[in-house]
């Protein structure tokens, strides 16, 4: 009854530690996992900031900006202007 005893006083000890184990792995876990979801909130932000960016340089006034200012580009008078006609009509 005694070795009984003893067996399961170490069986208990030992499956105590595995839970504190077990909890100190969950607690590390959730640690990381609020990190990670830290970082992913920060990325969506930036994101937005960086759709922003880009819809602000892609306005039309800004690209005729540019191209009027660092290309030298201008529109081209009416008579310089050529318009193609791709599609062919087919005889009925």
């Amino acid at each position: 009854m005694l070795r009984l005893n003893a067996l399961l006083a170490i069986l208990l000890v030992l499956c105590a530690l595995l839970v504190v184990s077990a909890r100190h792995q969950a607690r590390k876990l959730f640690i990381e996992l609020q990190a990670e979801q830290e970082k992913a909130r920060s990325l969506d932000i930036e994101w937005g900031r960086l759709q922003l960016e880009q819809s602000t340089w892609a306005m039309h006034g800004r690209i005729e900006q540019v191209a009027r200012q660092h290309l030298q580009m201008a529109v081209p008078e009416p008579k310089q202007i050529h318009m193609l006609n791709l599609m062919r009509k087919e005889a009925p």
